[in-house]
């Protein structure tokens, strides 16, 4: 069931993957397809490292509801994959600089 809150937001990760993969249109030289790659797929690894973490402490909380490690789940995945973008579109352009 840990898999189920990464299932429920692929589509939306999809979207904000997509964005940021696209947006701003220029320049599109290898070396940013490489960051872009990189990030999505750091942004992805951590999204889900931290969806079963945020599982595993829903499972363990006492007296929590049955739904509740489904929501810590939903919540740290969406919460790693944001941070990793968050910080790739702040560091993103000293890389291109270079």
């Amino acid at each position: 069931m840990a898999w189920l809150s990464l299932l429920l937001f692929l589509p939306w990760f999809l979207l904000l993957g997509s964005l940021y993969w696209l947006f701003p249109r220029q320049p599109r030289t290898a070396r940013r397809r490489l960051f872009d790659t990189t990030t999505l797929a750091l942004a992805f690894a951590l999204s889900i490292g931290s969806m079963l973490r945020g599982y595993h402490i829903g499972r363990v909380q006492p007296g929590a509801g049955p739904i509740w490690p489904q929501v810590l789940a939903v919540l740290y995945a969406y919460g790693a994959f944001l941070a990793v973008l968050v910080l790739a579109l702040l560091l993103r352009p000293r890389w291109l600089e270079r």
